[in-house]
């Protein structure tokens, strides 16, 4: 089958950064269903593990943790799909990715595919959408059904991947978003997805939610690094929360977080599949959510850029596009 490997973590500018390939054509076992691959998107997780190092896998190693596709095959303990079922999923971090025609992903991370929804536009959605759901649902314990509607969330890194599904989750939930962006471009991006603010991250945040009369907001996500993070304790309520997707080298003070005894929550969407925790079939009911909710026409796409087919001139120029830090939305790639 074709794939889109490495073997090196190269610069992206390298031709050898991806290589495409041929592999064979797995067999799913267990609680495994055979997926064919029909799109991609790429994340930042993408790049962070390609990143440049001194390493070489002895045999290729294919990425992508975002796709949709059809079953083409069952393992004799599954019970949630059938051949010829069209699904969307993040995968597993610990195991082979989505750059490939054929991918092994248990059934218990895999949601039904979007029926209004194209394969490329579905393949946008998967892990932003488990992120945003488990940052501000499972970690923040949000109410998504609207008990806690009113309240106020910050969101930094509005016009990403995750801020941009974030936006529309959080209103759905009958907050009050403010988010943040920066370029006129970003700023029509998440006003038309819903945002009721948005201040600018490249300028200091606190006066300008404080201009917006929020002293404190009730919520707090950092969808993009933690180079916010005492913007962010200022602004927190007392007992608020902040839940981060952002691991860092950076200082975090903590004394401002004790004195109002704030929580702080990490959300990592891999989490589940990777421990196989006994509630990892929570991401197989959220996506099934999430469709509904698209389906329903609560949730839209946020597919900004496609390109086809799925090899490893295009697999690079997607990498490429996210290492710039202007991208908008997500990068899709679809088709063998």
């Amino acid at each position: 089958m074709k794939a889109v490997a490495l073997t090196r973590y190269l610069p992206i500018d390298d031709p050898e950064a991806f290589r495409d390939v041929d592999l064979p054509k797995p067999e799913p076992q267990g609680h495994d269903i055979l997926v064919a691959v029909k799109a991609v998107s790429v994340n930042p997780v993408d790049t962070k593990i390609r990143a440049p190092k001194d390493k070489v896998e002895p045999t290729p190693r294919v990425l992508g943790w975002d796709a949709s596709g059809v079953v083409a095959a069952v393992g004799p303990q599954v019970t949630l799909f059938r051949p010829g079922d069209e699904v969307f999923y993040a995968g597993d971090i610990t195991r082979s990715g989505s750059n490939q025609e054929f991918q092994l992903v248990d059934e218990r991370i895999v949601g039904r595919k979007p029926k209004t929804l194209t394969h490329a536009e579905a393949a946008s959605l998967p892990l932003t959408a488990i992120t945003a759901w488990e940052a501000f649902f499972h970690r923040l314990r949000i109410d998504r059904h609207g008990a806690h509607a009113g309240q106020s969330i910050l969101i930094i890194g509005g016009a990403g991947g995750v801020g941009s599904i974030g936006i529309q989750l959080a209103k759905r939930a009958g907050l009050v978003v403010i988010a943040t962006a920066s370029r006129p471009e970003t700023i029509a991006w998440v006003k038309d997805l819903g945002a009721d603010h948005v201040v600018d991250h490249r300028r200091p945040m606190v006066d300008q939610v404080r201009g917006l009369g929020f002293s404190f907001v009730d919520h707090v996500a950092i969808f993009n690094d933690m180079r916010h993070w005492n913007d962010a304790v200022e602004l927190i309520r007392p007992q608020g929360g902040i839940v981060t997707i952002d691991d860092t080298d950076k200082p975090m003070p903590m004394a401002g977080m004790k004195s109002k005894a704030a929580s702080l929550h990490w959300e990592f969407m891999f989490a589940r599949p990777m421990h196989r925790t006994p509630d990892m079939i929570e991401q197989h009911r959220l996506l099934d959510a999430v469709a509904d909710e698209i389906d329903a026409g609560h949730l839209r796409a946020t597919v900004t850029k496609i390109l086809s087919p799925i090899d490893a001139a295009n697999i690079r120029e997607a990498h490429r596009l996210i290492e710039s830090g202007r991208t908008i939305g997500k990068i899709v790639v679809e088709g063998f």
